[in-house]
This record gives structure tokens, sequence and C-alpha cells, in this order.
């Protein structure tokens, strides 16, 4: 269930506290605790943080003080308060380059580096995807709530390069958010993988979920009701022995999703530090050959990964509108050098 959800900058009643949320429960909500309730609402937020929080008397509900086990109810009102106040949500428009690979009226295509955030958030608040569309485009549509994302109707990680779509009116920003709910967009990426993927073709329907370990890695809950549905269609391209060069074709857009898929089969993605895939996996003990995979970790100095195709029904035309970007040069020229270390092995 939806809540109504608000950020705000005002000082509580005890005149040290900055109100930074206030969440009105809806109607229809279940019985839940709330610190699941907390994070799964609050950006960024982990369930040991929330537990602070609430030990600390951060959390209160109808203004009064809870423990973490309290179940919320509907209508209740949970505020959350901090000491500092909130951080101003205002994105600051700075002159970053961008390649741009389409444009029309409604929207634009962008291929988007690698190394590049895509939106403002903790220790990242500036050079992100959206300071450039703040600088280059003026008043594109944001998100539900005004959350400083314009344009933006999904995203890409950091160190991974490729295509994304960006919304420049209302109309296009509705259209393409109901596509990727429908999952109707085709999204293609390209991945180099540890070793030989065995099926060489498949798919992985495996719910996927923040780690209850390390909130930061997403893990795979295989016949759980923990995690959200995800699914990975992927083929292999090349298969270079030690290494693998994978289509994988996204029918849901889950954090992660690819990263964790293939880790989950045994196939962590090449120089993927947070999946364990900077590490040698797959291949012989000699001092050579570990030589050659470090040279290739410091030219692709990231996870192997590159958002190759994008297709979409236009928002206005609803015509077919299907793009296709070259792999990387980082990408390629490993790519390229575990194809002649294998052709030189045999």
């Amino acid at each position: 269930m939806n809540s109504d959800f608000s950020e705000n900058n005002e000082l509580n009643e005890d005149g040290d506290l900055y109100e930074h949320y206030r969440i009105v429960v809806d109607k229809g909500q279940s019985l839940v605790r709330i610190d699941k309730f907390l994070m799964d609402r609050i950006p960024n937020a982990t369930r040991n943080k929330v537990q602070q929080g609430i030990e600390a008397e951060s959390v209160k509900v109808n203004d009064k003080v809870v423990k973490s086990s309290y179940k919320i109810k509907p209508l209740d009102v949970i505020t959350v308060s901090l000491p500092e106040p909130p951080r101003d949500t205002e994105v600051i428009p700075e002159n970053i380059p961008l390649n741009i690979v389409y444009e029309d009226n409604e929207l634009l295509v962008i291929n988007k580096p690698a190394g590049m955030v895509v939106h403002p958030a903790y220790q990242n608040w500036t050079g992100t995807l959206v300071n450039a569309l703040a600088y280059h485009f003026q008043n594109l549509p944001t998100t539900q709530n005004g959350e400083g994302r314009p344009g933006l109707v999904h995203r890409i990680d950091k160190d991974t390069s490729g295509l994304m779509v960006v919304a420049k009116t209302e109309l296009a920003m509705a259209h393409l958010a109901r596509q990727f709910y429908d999952h109707s967009i085709e999204r293609t990426y390209y991945a180099m993988v540890w070793g030989e993927v065995n099926p060489p073709e498949g798919t992985v329907n495996v719910n996927l979920g923040r780690s209850p370990k390390d909130r930061r890695v997403v893990a795979a809950f295989p016949d759980s009701d923990i995690g959200r549905h995800a699914v990975t269609h992927y083929k292999t391209l090349k298969a270079l022995r030690y290494i693998s060069l994978v289509q994988c074709n996204l029918e849901t857009g889950r954090t992660h999703q690819i990263r964790a898929h293939m880790q989950y089969i045994g196939h962590p993605l090449f120089n993927d530090e947070t999946y364990g895939g900077n590490r040698i996996l797959k291949g012989t003990t000699f001092t050579k050959y570990k030589q050659f995979v470090e040279n290739c970790f410091k030219l692709l100095p990231r996870q192997a990964l590159h958002a190759k195709s994008l297709g979409f029904q236009h928002p206005k035309t609803r015509q077919w509108m299907q793009f296709d970007s070259e792999l990387p040069e980082d990408f390629l020229s490993v790519l390229e050098k575990w194809e002649k270390y294998v052709n030189t092995q045999e």
C-alpha cells in the first residue's frame, strides 16, 4: 500500500531535532513491524540504522516513542527526526558533456559512460547524470513527489556503461514509466563473466533482495518468499575457456539484477568487486596467466557490463524505437585480449 509520505525541514517541539520524514500510514496497510516498514520506505535505509534510530527515540508514532517490535496500524502518523537538517534536494546544474544518441521533443537517449552516477545521493551529490541534465535541459519532469531526478524513468549502476532513455515531457515520463512497469521495454546487456556457462543459454528466475549480511549487496533467495521477483534471460555469445561473453535480456529490472543472478549461477561478472569477480576464479596457476588477468583488471577497472541495446514504444507517435551501441573501449580491449590469449594457448 502507498502511504502519504513527505519530507520537510521543520524543527520539532524539542527544539533540537529536525523532522526528516512524516508518514501517514495508508488505511489498507496490514500490520507489520515498524523497522521493516521504515526500511522499505526510507531511501538507503538499513534495518540496523532504522533500529538504532528507534532506540535513540528518533522515531515516534502518534507523537509517542515506540520499540522496533511495534506493529504499525492504519492511519498511524510516523515521524523520523534527526539532529541535522535534511539536505536540500535542489539539483545543481553542471556543465557535464552528454553523449546523446537520439533526441526529439519528447525524449532523449544517451550513452552513459562507466563511472558516472545517475542521480545525486549520499557521497555523490555532484557530477551525476541528473546534474548534467539539469544544465543541458530546462524543466524536465520529475518523479512523484519531486524527488529531484529530472527525466529519469530508470537507471543503471555507476560502473555500468550504456544506453538510457530520458523523458523530456510529463507525457513521456508517464508513458515510459508504464512500459518499464509492464516490462514491455526491451533491454539487452553484454556481460563478461567468469567461466563457460552451462547450459550456454537459459533463464534465471530467482527472487532478489538486499543481503541481510551486507545491505550494499543484492542476494538471491531461491525457493523463498523473501525478495522480489526477478527474471534474466541469458545467451552465451563467445566462450573463451576461462571467461565468456554473455548477452542478458532483462524481463524485470531489479537493482544489480544481472550481477546478482550471474553470481548466483556461479559466473560472477569479470572484475565485479561487489560480487566476487575481481579475483581469478578460472584458469591456471601460472604466474604468466596471473599477470595477464591483473593487466586486464587494470584495463577494465569495473564490472564488465554494458547496456548495449534499448527498445521501447515512442510515447507520442507509438512507433517502436530501437537503439544499439558499441562496446566501450575498455570492455572491447579486454575482450580482444582474452580472445588472443585463448587462441595462443590452443
